[in-house]
């Protein structure tokens, strides 16, 4: 593998601005002449390691679920009890995520991690030793792993974005999402594996905390912090400032409420399909007081939900990269298709399932794997439509409302609570609103209304679970109308990231480029230069003329952004302008008067493309149409 930047930067890996505990605010950037750089291979094996703790993050989060029927037998606890363990869980992590968010923006991101790996870490490790008499240190517990969990998922997403752009980025958050599902299945997997072999629901907790001590020193060895923006700004980061009213942006806004309705679904698919799949047999006549059908339905929709998450979130990047340089307003348009197009198809598997089990397991792969299309494209979504400085931030709000919303709305674990098992259907408007876990709640007050049947045990949970194709309903609307903003939000982000640059090339005297329209601006104060510097100037860009070609239909009416690294070395040109850097920056160029213009055609082209056939061409660049 070459060791090619993984982003336009050129770099050292040993800026003390960015090994530092504390980033100031002179230090969220490099000083001047300063960048900062990672090669593509060093890049990926940063990427490699996020993975791995995101991986084990989701695999600590649902050992518990493997293991909760062990540990309600071995504290006597009532279904309403155990579920207070994914509460106070839930609870901690989205109070404490905006906390994150905001120190992620501000402080080193690296050692935010390594701090939050170390406190889950041992918190966990803690849960194996709680005896029976200490259920609430157990609560406690689960509550400190919340918070250190909820460092490392706001701050981790933020790094990629940092470390890639344009396909390559959503390629790497495509991946860093896919896990997961991978790792919740092999949460419950791992716990009830190990608490069946050593017949101890403790030491499933005494296996993730050595995943955890592994992940620690990957963290504190592998991974950088970047500066914020460093790819979007050839490895110099974000220097300009902007209000948190400014940022907080339309598509923003209604992308959250969209990824809230599936989250709200397939958290509510997680934890109850399993015992409804299960009821659906007792219904159909077979027998299965012994359990055996819910054990075989746990680990059948286990891995349904695995292979679901990984595939939709699979075919939903791949879509994303084929129709966003023609439809610029894609993304979100996946999502909304996804979330919609899941509603038939839930509704199917909730009505099936009372005459065949099959083929409801069927419709749920299908709605499932149609939901999961959303995860990382909404997280590209939110890199792209959020300036450098306030990811962090972003991504801490956005957890919050998934999980006060989302999860919190939907149920944690997979038998109907005992809890409020006198409500009425007259009190359900005010349970989904006060419970945690709506889904019981509903299906409990269904279930008192009518003597106490297996077959009105099936049918009060199925009516329940109808909520879940009206909430993915709402959702995809929420979905269609961030369609309509998607595109200022992201130009506007973009003309952010440049405002400053521009300004800073000018005062600088550093040699600049511009890209739009066809035309190409090149620094006034370029005539300082030798005659035979620009005559090689005007040869490079004479190189890539011949890769040059018009842009066609909604490319060139939307203001489509294309991204294009362009590097190389002047090796032939004199002193004075070897050790030029050199730009393509986008915005109006009408603004700075020492602009001379060049005609040339529009640039269509790709990287690899450029690096071969142009391979002295000006170090770095970025090419934007406008």
């Amino acid at each position: 593998m070459s060791d090619e930047p993984a982003s336009p930067a050129q770099m050292s890996l040993e800026s003390p601005h960015y090994g530092s505990l504390q980033n100031s605010r002179a230090a969220l950037t490099p000083e001047a002449g300063q960048q900062w750089a990672a090669s593509l291979r060093s890049a990926y094996v940063a990427m490699a390691v996020l993975c791995y703790v995101n991986l084990v993050n989701y695999i600590e989060r649902y050992t518990i679920a493997g293991v909760l029927p062990n540990i309600q037998a071995y504290f006597a606890l009532s279904d309403g009890t155990a579920a207070l363990l994914q509460t106070v869980f839930i609870c901690s992590f989205l109070l404490l995520a905006p906390v994150f968010g905001y120190l992620g923006d501000r402080y080193n991101r690296k050692y935010i991690m390594i701090a939050g790996l170390i406190m889950w870490t041992l918190t966990s490790f803690c849960c194996s030793f709680v005896t029976e008499s200490y259920f609430w240190a157990l609560m406690l517990l689960r509550a400190l792993v919340g918070i250190g969990e909820a460092s490392y998922t706001t701050v981790a997403p933020t790094l990629i974005a940092d470390l890639f752009t344009g396909a390559r980025r959503s390629l790497m958050i495509c991946a860093f999402y896919i896990l997961i599902p991978v790792g919740s299945g092999l949460g419950f997997i791992i716990g009830a594996g190990v608490a069946s072999q050593t017949g101890d629901w403790h030491w499933a907790f005494r296996i993730n905390p050595i995943f955890g001590l592994v992940g620690i020193a990957l963290l504190f060895f592998f991974c950088p912090n970047p500066p914020r923006g460093a790819a979007e700004t050839q490895g110099e980061g974000v220097r300009q400032q902007s209000s948190y009213l400014e940022d907080v942006k339309k598509s923003y806004v209604w992308s959250t409420l969209g990824i809230t309705a599936s989250t709200f679904n397939l958290g509510a698919l997680a934890f109850w399909m399993p015992t409804f799949l299960s009821r659906a047999r007792v219904f159909q006549g077979l027998h299965c007081q012994d359990g055996s059908c819910l054990s075989t339905d746990s680990y059948g929709f286990g891995v349904v939900t695995i292979v679901t998450g990984v595939l939709g979130g699979s075919i939903g990047t791949l879509l994303s990269r084929s129709f966003r340089d023609r439809l610029p307003h894609v993304d979100p348009l996946i999502c909304a298709v996804g979330l919609l197009a899941s509603v038939p198809c839930l509704i199917a598997s909730i009505f099936t399932a009372s005459t065949s089990v099959a083929t409801a397991y069927v419709f749920a792969f299908l709605g499932q794997a149609l939901v999961a299309m959303n995860w990382a494209v909404m997280a590209d979504i939110l890199l792209y439509i959020v300036i450098p400085n306030r990811r962090s931030t972003a991504e801490a709000l956005q957890v919050m409302f998934i999980h006060l919303l989302g999860d919190c709305g939907s149920p944690t674990h997979r038998r109907s609570g005992e809890m409020f098992s006198g409500l009425d259907l007259s009190v359900c408007p005010r349970v989904l609103m006060l419970s945690p876990h709506p889904h019981r709640q509903i299906s409990d007050a269904i279930y008192r209304s009518n003597p106490e049947t297996s077959a009105w045990s099936f049918h009060s949970l199925q009516y329940s679970i109808t909520i879940c194709p009206a909430v993915g309903f709402i959702g995809g609307l929420f979905y269609l109308v961030a369609v309509f903003y998607i595109n200022d939000d992201r130009k506007a982000v973009l003309q952010f990231l440049e405002g400053g640059a521009v300004t800073e090339a000018l005062a600088d005297g550093n040699p600049l480029q511009h890209v739009a329209k066809g035309r190409v601006a090149l620094a006034g104060f370029m005539s300082g230069l030798e005659q035979s510097s620009k005559v090689k100037v005007m040869q490079e860009l004479s190189c890539t003329s011949h890769l040059f070609k018009p842009t066609r239909g909604p490319i060139s009416s939307s203001g489509a952004v294309l991204e294009t690294v362009l590097r190389g070395r002047l090796n032939s040109m004199d002193p004075v302008s070897s050790g030029v850097s050199t730009q393509l920056l986008r915005g109006p160029p009408q603004k700075h008067p020492q602009l001379q213009w060049i005609h040339s055609p529009t640039l269509v082209s790709t990287t690899d493309t450029l690096r071969t056939r142009c391979p002295s061409l000006i170090h770095p660049a970025v090419v934007y149409l406008e």
